[in-house]
C-alpha cells in the first residue's frame, strides 16, 4: 500500500495497543490538538490525520485490514540511552527487609544538539505584594525586561503580576513592539497581599491562550511571601497543568515563603524550585532557568508504574538537570532531558521478606512516556523494568562509584529532612543530633560555612523548639546545592 499513514506513530502507541489504550491516546490529542484551541501551522492536518487513525484502529474490521497491509515491525531509533544501575547485583535470602538503590540515567540521543530548538511558550508569573518593595521588585523588573529582550522571533512570553488579586501586565505575545512592553513592566508597583493561586491560574490561562505542543509550555513563578488558604487550589491547578505538559517553577525570595509548598507545586508537573538568598541572586537563577528552558531536548518525562506488593518505592531524588525531591507516587513525573544533561534519578526500593522465596524479585513494572516537542509525532510508550535476582550469597563487589558517590551527597540532604521530620513530630532532642552530625559531614567536605549554620540552628532547635526560618532554607537548599556540585565533579 503505498504511501502508508502510520496511525500508531500519529497516536504514540505500539502495534499492540489495547482499544483503551487506542481511545485514551485519541482524547488526550484530540484534547491538545482541536483547532478550537490551537491555530499553529500544520496543527489542523494534524488534527485531521489523528481523526483518520481513530477511525481505523478503533473498528476491529478496519484494524485488522490496516495491519496486514503494515511492513513488518522495525525496531525505532530510541530517543533516550538508558542507563540503570543497581547497589547490588542481586537480592540476599534474609528473613528481613532490605533496601535497594537504582540510579537511571536517560541519555540523550548523539544528534539531539541537530534537532531544532522548541519555541518557548513562557508566562512569568511575580509576586507584587507589598512585602517585594524596594530591590526585589526593582531587581525582578529588571530581569524580565532581559529576559524580554532575548526572546527569538518563534517565542512567546507573557508576564502576570498579583497580589490579592491578579493582574496580566504582557498578555501572551511573540514579535511585539519591545519598548512598550518594557513600559509596561516598569510601571509595576508593590500593594496588597500574597494570593498565589490569583497569579497562577492567571499565568495558566495566558499559556493556554498560546499552548501548542510544539513548544515548551512553561510557568515560572516568582514569591516572597506565603500563601493562605488557596493551596490545594494551587495544587489541582498543577495537577491540570501536568496533563497538559505544562511546567511550573518557582523562586522563593528570601525566608517567609513555604518550601514544602513551593516543592509540591513544582514537582508535580516535574518543575523544580529554588531559593534565593539575596535579590542580587534573583537575575543569575532566574537567566538560568530561562536559558534551561532554551537547552530542552524531552521537555517531560513520565513514569506510569504498578505497584507490587512486597516491594515500596520509598524515595525518589532527580539529581540533574535539576535536583528535587520527586512524589513517589504514579504518575512519576521525572521532568526534561536537556541537549547537553541528561536525567539521573535515584531511587530507594524497600523489598519484604516475602519475596525472597521467588528466584527474581521485581522492583517496578512500568511504561516510560517522554515527550519531544521538537519531533512531529508522538514517541510510543516503552516498557521500563526493575528487576534482581534471589541470592544465597554476598557478592564481593563494591557497589557502582555513580551510586556511592550519590548516596553520600544524598545522605546530606536527607539528615537535614529527617531533622524537619522530627521538630515537626516535637523530637527536639533527636533534630539537634541529626544537624550536629550534618555539621560534622560538612566539615569533612569543607563545607565550613553551611556546618556552621546547621550547629547554630541546632542550637535553636533545643532553645525555642523550631527551626529559624532563615536557617531552615539555608541548610534544605545547601544541602540540595551539594547534590549539584557532586555531579559536576564526577563530569570534570
Amino acid at each position: 500500500m503505498p504511501d502508508q499513514p502510520n496511525y500508531y506513530a500519529l497516536l504514540g502507541l505500539p502495534r499492540n495497543a489495547s482499544p483503551e489504550d487506542i481511545r485514551r491516546a485519541y482524547f488526550e490529542a484530540a484534547r491538545r490538538l482541536h483547532p478550537d484551541k490551537n491555530v499553529a501551522p500544520g496543527d489542523t492536518e494534524y488534527f485531521i490525520g489523528i481523526q483518520e487513525a481513530y477511525e481505523v484502529l478503533s473498528n476491529p474490521k478496519k484494524r485488522t485490514k490496516y495491519d496486514a497491509a503494515l511492513p513488518p515491525v522495525a525496531s525505532p531509533a530510541a530517543p533516550v540511552l538508558q542507563k540503570i544501575l543497581f547497589s547490588r547485583r542481586s537480592i540476599l535470602q534474609l528473613e528481613e527487609p532490605q533496601l535497594i538503590y537504582v540510579l537511571l540515567e536517560l541519555i540523550p540521543v548523539t544528534d539531539a544538539n541537530a534537532a531544532p530548538t522548541p519555541p518557548l511558550n513562557l508566562c512569568l508569573v511575580l509576586d507584587r505584594s507589598t512585602s517585594m518593595q524596594g530591590i526585589n521588585l526593582d531587581v525582578v523588573k529588571a530581569t524580565a525586561i532581559q529576559l524580554l529582550r532575548r526572546l527569538r522571533p518563534q517565542d512567546t512570553l507573557a508576564v502576570v503580576a498579583f497580589s490579592d488579586r491578579a493582574e496580566t501586565i504582557i498578555p501572551s505575545t511573540s514579535n511585539a513592539n519591545i519598548s512598550k512592553l518594557e513600559a509596561r513592566i516598569q510601571m509595576l508597583q508593590t500593594s496588597g497581599g500574597t494570593e498565589i493561586f490569583n497569579g497562577l491560574e492567571a499565568g495558566y490561562n495566558e499559556i493556554r491562550r498560546s499552548h501548542n505542543p510544539a513548544h515548551v509550555n512553561h510557568i515560572i513563578l516568582l514569591t516572597d511571601g506565603r500563601t493562605y488558604g488557596d493551596e490545594e487550589n494551587c495544587l489541582h491547578l498543577a495537577d491540570k497543568a501536568a496533563k497538559q505538559s505544562i511546567g511550573i517553577s518557582g523562586l522563593g525570595i528570601g525566608f517567609e515563603w513555604n518550601d514544602v509548598f513551593l516543592d509540591a507545586l513544582a514537582s508535580r508537573t516535574g518543575g523544580s524550585s529554588m531559593y534565593v538568598a539575596k535579590p542580587q541572586d534573583i537575575q543569575r537563577l532566574l537567566v538560568e532557568k530561562f536559558n534551561r528552558l532554551w537547552q530542552i531536548y524531552a521537555d517531560d518525562v513520565t513514569l506510569e508504574f504498578q505497584n507490587i506488593d512486597g516491594v515500596e518505592l520509598r524515595y525518589a531524588f532527580r539529581l540533574q538537570p535539576e535536583v528535587g525531591l520527586l512524589p513517589v507516587e504514579s504518575p512519576l513525573r521525572m521532568g526534561p532531558i536537556l541537549r547537553d544533561t541528561s536525567l539521573t534519578v535515584l531511587m530507594e526500593f524497600l523489598i519484604q521478606p516475602t519475596l525472597i522465596q521467588a528466584e527474581i524479585v521485581s522492583l517496578l513494572g512500568g511504561t516510560l512516556k517522554i515527550t519531544i516537542s521538537a519531533q512531529p509525532t508522538p514517541i510510543p510508550p516503552m516498557d521500563f523494568r526493575l528487576a534482581r535476582p534471589v541470592t544465597s550469597t554476598i557478592a564481593a563487589e563494591p557497589p557502582p562509584q555513580e551510586i556511592v558517590q550519590a548516596l553520600s551527597r544524598l545522605t546530606l540532604y536527607r539528615l537535614q529532612e529527617q531533622a524537619r521530620l522530627e521538630v515537626t513530630a516535637g523530637e527536639y532532642e533527636r533534630a539537634s543530633q541529626h544537624l550536629q552530625r550534618l555539621a560534622t559531614h560538612l566539615l569533612a567536605q569543607g563545607e565550613r560555612g553551611l556546618a556552621r549554620t546547621a550547629l547554630l540552628e541546632a542550637e535553636h532547635i533545643q532553645r525555642s523548639k523550631s527551626f529559624s526560618k532563615e536557617g531552615d532554607k539555608q541548610i534544605k537548599y545547601g544541602t540540595r546545592a551539594l547534590l549539584v556540585s557532586g555531579q559536576e565533579i564526577k563530569k570534570s
